[in-house]
């Protein structure tokens, strides 16, 4: 082994591999090189800074005690209190505490040991921005949600899935995508209800127009609204990340979106600049605060209505797998994230060519050595408007796929128990459940620990089939039980968009197709071998195969019951392809009275999963 490797190994990368269509991958050197500098070897830049050096972070057992080497040692406690002593240490309640010791900071991660499995349920997810009602106009909105979650708990839904609903970039309209956010504790403000008309632009979403518009009504409605104490009392609550949240977005209308490419001195939230253009735009960074404090309104208001209306969990949010390397964010948040590099996947069933996401991964390093306390506090926000909770692309926690600028990528390894912690504490404190994205290259060993933790997983009913032997579609009794099963996801074909191969079609005019016939054949024989498993062709016998399998929760999405053919989203495209754009066919009244939800209740509550 020469020294590259040694240092690669010691920093927990993974440089060969078996991508997801079955082929061997090694990454180059200067892959390797690069994800080394962007962990801070040989890189003073990207080093942990001097108070991080001597910390690190450990799971424990909450409410037991723990067995601790010699020396006398200062426990801190998650409210502020301090215990000394020396040898094992007392119980600990379930939080997050710091025991100095022989000079080290350790941060002790209390946690209980599974989030616990939640009733047989079912519930729909739906794109929030596809909901319109009257002119197809703006973008759905939060005070939608609680309306078409009131309708669909009449028939025994338990839950309402949206996309992540995290704060974007208002000032590029061609930045868009719920999944490369600016900021994940923030919300998008385009979801909030004014009360004002906006522009129609037809079955596609144009987001130049409705962001313009949108922004318009914000301010109209900021300019109107009376003093409230309420909103003073919540920004106060929100403190110091508020505000840099706030100025950001303030700076982002004066230099652009991306503080990449903003003057050197505004790059540094810290800067005597900054806090100077925040005094001076005072005004405009209340703006940011009060439309933030709008939309956590309106959203928290919504999973009222759901709760009020019956659901068990209301609302299931989800949460992005990481962050634009130019957002809020990473402005506020430099050192917790890698630079020059991005994460991604290898090519697998979902993208035949690999994906580059143009997101900045968390640094492991720096997550031990702070206690996790970014993961923490992005878990909590969401959870604090939701039941159920989806961690997107939950690979991530076993290990991400970096990829320089430039270059091939490969895996770096992450703290997976600790993480999982977290997850733990915070699901636990919440009284919610969380479903992990599963899906792709699944690292041995992963989903064994996210049963364990009581996380669930997801199955999708296209994929679910004897790979390693004939290639049968599953039965429903086969799912696995700590599961949320679903015909399809955001990524994937609709129902009838499947049946038609549709997704075909455009891989095809990509270029992506070797043989185009055998592609075709090999789908017409999917559909059959689906249909004669799940007893028919229709929708309903579809709808019922899934209510039947053995998983706890079953997901409906919206775009099947609407009868859309088109998919949200295609992986791997950009503007190739019209994602996030698309409405749904139905109105959001034409959805709450469509008689395939009536159908689907029935079928449900035949499966027993309406209580």
């Amino acid at each position: 082994m020469n020294d590259l490797d040694e240092a690669c190994r010691k920093a927990g990368l993974t440089w060969i591999y078996r991508d997801g269509a079955g082929r061997m991958q090694e990454a180059p050197e200067d892959s390797r090189r690069a994800v080394l500098a962007a962990l801070g070897h040989g890189n003073r830049d990207a080093a942990l800074p001097e108070d991080l050096r001597h910390a690190t972070s450990l799971v424990i057992a909450a409410g037991a005690p723990k067995d601790w080497g010699p020396g006398s040692w200062v426990i801190t406690t998650e409210d502020g209190g301090e215990i000394r002593g020396e040898g094992p240490l007392p119980p600990l309640p379930m939080g997050y505490h710091r025991i100095a010791h022989n000079g080290w900071t350790v941060h002790l991660l209390a946690a209980p040991p599974a989030i616990p499995a939640p009733p047989r349920r079912w519930g729909l997810t739906v794109p929030l921005f596809a909901l319109w009602e009257g002119a197809q106009a703006g973008m759905g909105t939060y005070r939608q949600l609680g309306t078409l979650a009131e309708g669909i708990a009449r028939h025994g839904a338990a839950f309402l899935g949206i996309n992540p609903i995290h704060a974007g970039f208002p000032t590029d309209p061609g930045n868009y995508s719920p999944y490369a956010p600016s900021h994940r504790r923030r919300l998008n403000t385009l979801h909030i209800d004014t009360g004002q008309p906006l522009p129609e632009t037809g079955p596609l979403i144009d987001y130049a127009r409705t962001i313009r518009a949108q922004r318009a009504a914000l301010e109209e409605a900021y300019a109107n609204h009376r003093p409230d104490p309420a909103f003073e009392e919540w920004r106060g609550e929100g403190g110091h990340a508020l505000e840099e949240f706030a100025t950001h977005q303030a700076l982002s209308e004066v230099h652009g979106g991306y503080w990449g490419s903003w003057p050197a001195p505004y790059q540094n939230p810290k800067s005597a600049q900054v806090q100077t253009f925040a005094r001076e735009r005072w005004q405009r960074v209340r703006f940011h605060a009060w439309a933030q404090w709008m939309a956590e309104r309106q959203l928290s208001d919504s999973q009222a209505r759901a709760r009020a209306a019956g659901m068990p969990f209301g609302l299931y949010l989800d949460i992005a797998v990481g962050t634009h390397p130019h957002g809020a964010e990473t402005w506020a948040e430099r050192r917790n994230f890698a630079q020059g590099v991005s994460l991604g996947a290898p090519p697998d069933l979902l993208g035949p060519s690999g994906q580059r996401w143009g997101l900045a991964p968390l640094r492991p390093d720096v997550l031990r050595a702070t206690g996790y306390a970014a993961f923490a506090q992005t878990l909590r926000q969401q959870l604090r408007f939701c039941g159920l909770l989806r961690i997107d692309h939950i690979l991530g926690l076993e290990r991400s796929f970096w990829l320089p600028d430039g270059l091939p990528g490969l895996y770096v390894t992450m703290p997976r128990d600790e993480l999982l912690a977290v997850l733990r504490i915070e699901a636990t404190r919440a009284g919610a459940h969380v479903i992990g994205e599963d899906l792709g290259t699944i690292p041995d060993g992963l989903r064994a620990a996210l049963s364990d933790s009581g996380v669930m997983g997801c199955r999708v009913a296209m994929f679910e089939r004897h790979w390693d032997t004939d290639g049968r579609f599953l039965t429903p009794d086969e799912y696995t039980p700590a599961a949320l099963a679903s015909w399809s996801t955001h990524d994937l074909p609709t129902w009838e968009g499947w049946r038609q191969q549709r997704d075909i079609d455009w891989r095809v005019q990509l270029g992506e197709v070797e043989d185009e016939s055998a592609a075709r054949a090999a789908r017409t024989a999917d559909v059959t071998a689906f249909d004669a498993v799940a007893g028919g062709t229709t929708l309903d016998c579809m709808h019922r195969f899934v209510a039947r399998t053995a998983s706890s929760l079953v997901a409906v999405q919206g775009e099947d019951l609407a009868g859309a053919v088109e998919q949200c989203n295609l992986p791997g495209t950009m503007f190739e392809h019209p994602n996030w754009r698309r409405r749904l066919p139905l109105p959001l009244s034409g959805l709450i009275s469509a008689p395939s939800l009536e159908q689907t209740g029935v079928l449900m509550t035949e499966a027993g999963r309406n209580g």
